[in-house]
C-alpha cells in the first residue's frame, strides 16, 4: 500500500475518523496498533511474525533489565542477537555466503554454502533499529522500561513511519503514549500541506524522473557525456524526492493522528561540507548511527587514526544497513572517506579559504559521484558512468532530452512552499472554505501531473 495510491488515501481518512470519533485513550491504540498491523499485512502477512518476535523479545529484554545485576547484559545480548539475527538471516545470508565463497576461489581454497533466496521484508531494516533504540536506552538507564505490551507494539508497529522511517527512537515516541492526543492540538493546516508537499516531491517529480533514470543506468554505453551528468543529476533529485516525500506524508500522516516524528531531512544538497550533509540527510538514520555506533566506538575521543577508523567503520556499516551489496558498500566508503578528509581539512585549512557556493558545489558533486555507486546495478557499470561524468569519456551518442529538466520546477515548487513561512502564514490565515477549496484545487493539480501508475518507494527495498 503506496502512500500516493488511491487505497492509501481512503485507510488514513478512514483511520483517521474511527481514531478520533473514539473516546477512549486506550480504545484509539488498540485500533492504531490493528490499523498497524492491517496496514504491514497489505504488503506480506507472513512477516507479522517477525514485528510480532521483536516486539515481545524487547518487551521482556525491557522488564528484564529492569532488574539491576549482571542480567541486564545478558538481556541486551538477547535483544540484539534476536533483531540482528532476523535481519541478519533475511537480508545479508545469501550476501555474505556469496562475499565468502568468492574469497574462498581467489584465495583458491573452495567454499560452497546453500543459498535461501529469501523475501526482503518490507521495513525490516528500519523496525529493526527503532526496537534496538528501546532496549540500548534501557540498558543505559536513558528509558524506563514499559510495562504495557500494547504500547511498545504500537511503537513498534505505527504505520506512518513503520516501513520507510524516519527511525523514530523509544524516547521520543512512548511519552507520547502516555497522554492521550487531541483533536484540538492537531496543526491540521500544516499537516495536510506537509502531506501535499510530500506528494508532489514523490508523484510529480520523482516519479516522473524514473523513467529517464531507468534508461540510462540500464544502459550507460548507449548515451553520451551530456546524459551522463543528467541521469546522474535526476537520481540525485529523484531519491531525494522519492525519501523526503515519503518522510513528509509519514510525519504528516502522523501529525493528524496527533503524533510528533522527527524531522528526517533539511535540504541537504545545499550543505557546504559533508558532515553537515549528514546533518540535513536521513537524519534519523545518521543521528542513530551516531548515538549508537560511532559513539560507542569511541568517536572522536582519542588519536585522529581512531577518529578516522570510527568514522569509515561506521559508514561502512551505514552502506551496509541499505543493502547487502558491494555498491552499498563502496557508496559507504566514499561518505566515510570524504568525512575523514573534511575532519583534515577544517584542521589543516584556514575559515573561509573556500567559498561557501563554491564548498557547496564541491560537496554536491562528489555525493553525486556516490550516487553512481549507490544506483549502478554492478561495479562495472558504475565505473563505465564515472569515466563519462567526471572524465567526459562516453562511447555513446544518445542524449536525454533537455525539455525533462522542467520536472525539475516541480521540486522548486514543492520547496517554496515547504520552506517559506509566508506561505504557511497565508495558508493559517485563510477561511476555512477558501483553505479546502485551494487544497482541492492543488491536489488534483498533482494528480494531474502523476504517472498512472505509481513507482514503489526507492527505500522500501531496504
Amino acid at each position: 500500500m503506496l502512500f500516493v495510491e488511491l487505497r492509501f488515501f481512503y485507510f488514513l481518512v478512514a483511520v483517521l475518523a474511527i481514531h478520533w470519533a473514539l473516546r477512549n485513550d486506550r480504545a484509539r491504540k488498540v485500533f492504531l496498533l490493528a490499523a498497524s498491523y492491517a496496514f504491514y499485512a497489505a504488503w506480506d502477512y507472513r512477516f507479522l511474525s517477525l514485528i510480532l518476535i521483536s516486539t515481545l523479545v524487547d518487551y521482556a529484554a525491557g522488564i528484564g533489565m529492569a532488574r539491576a545485576g549482571p542480567r541486564r547484559r545478558l538481556w541486551l545480548l538477547v535483544s540484539l542477537i534476536v533483531n540482528l539475527g532476523l535481519l541478519g538471516v533475511f537480508k545479508y545470508y545469501d550476501f555474505f555466503g556469496e562475499s565468502a565463497v568468492a574469497l574462498g576461489t581467489w584465495l583458491g581454497v573452495p567454499l560452497s554454502y546453500t543459498a535461501l533466496n529469501l523475501v526482503l521484508p518490507v521495513g525490516i531494516s528500519f523496525y529493526t533499529f527503532q526496537t534496538l533504540s528501546y532496549s540500548i536506552d534501557v540498558y543505559r538507564g536513558r528509558l524506563a522500561p514499559t510495562r504495557d505490551l500494547f504500547d511498545l507494539a504500537l511503537f513498534v508497529a505505527f504505520f506512518p513511519q513503520l516501513v520507510a522511517g524516519p527511525i523514530v527512537r523509544a524516547t521520543e515516541f512512548l511519552p507520547q503514549l502516555r497522554t492521550a492526543r487531541r483533536r484540538e492540538d492537531v496543526p491540521l493546516r500544516a499537516c495536510l500541506g506537509l502531506f501535499l508537499v510530500g506528494f508532489v516531491k514523490k508523484a510529480c517529480v520523482s516519479d516522473n524522473l524514473s523513467p529517464f533514470v531507468d534508461a540510462y543506468f540500464a544502459n550507460p554505453a548507449a548515451y553520451d557525456v551530456f546524459a551522463s551528468w543528467i541521469a546522474t543529476l535526476f537520481y540525485s533529485i529523484q531519491i531525494y524526492c522519492d525519501f523526503s516525500g515519503y518522510s513528509d506524508m509519514a510525519i504528516a500522516s502522523a501529525g493528524l493522528l496527533g503524533y510528533r516524528l522527527c524531522p528526517n531531512f533539511h535540504a541537504p544538497y545545499l550543505s557546504p561540507n559533508i558532515t553537515e550533509f549528514w546533518r540535513r540527510w536521513h537524519i534519523s538514520l545518521s543521528s542513530w548511527l551516531r548515538d549508537y555506533l560511532y559513539i560507542p566506538l569511541g568517536g572522536n575521543r582519542g588519536s585522529r587514526a581512531f577518529t578516522h577508523r570510527n568514522l569509515m567503520i561506521t559508514m561502512l556499516l551505514g552502506g551496509l544497513w541499505h543493502g547487502a551489496a558491494a555498491n552499498f558498500v563502496i557508496w559507504g566508503a566514499l561518505h566515510g572517506l570524504a568525512l575523514v578528509v573534511h575532519r583534515e581539512w577544517r584542521r589543516l585549512a584556514s575559515p573561509g579559504v573556500l567559498p561557501r557556493p563554491v564548498a557547496t558545489v564541491f560537496t554536491f558533486l562528489w555525493v553525486c559521484v556516490a550516487w553512481i555507486f549507490f544506483r549502478a546495478p554492478t561495479f562495472d557499470v558504475a565505473m563505465q558512468i564515472c569515466r563519462s561524468f567526471l572524465l567526459f569519456d562516453a562511447s555513446g551518442s544518445v542524449s536525454i532530452a533537455t525539455s525533462s529538466l522542467l520536472v525539475i520546477a516541480g521540486l522548486a515548487a514543492a520547496h517554496l512552499a515547504a520552506r517559506t513561512p509566508a506561505a504557511a502564514s497565508f495558508a493559517r490565515g485563510l477561511p476555512t472554505p477558501v483553505f479546502a477549496a485551494g487544497y482541492a484545487v492543488l491536489f488534483a493539480l498533482a494528480l494531474a501531473f502523476a504517472p498512472v501508475d505509481a513507482k514503489p518507494f526507492i527505500y522500501f527495498q531496504f
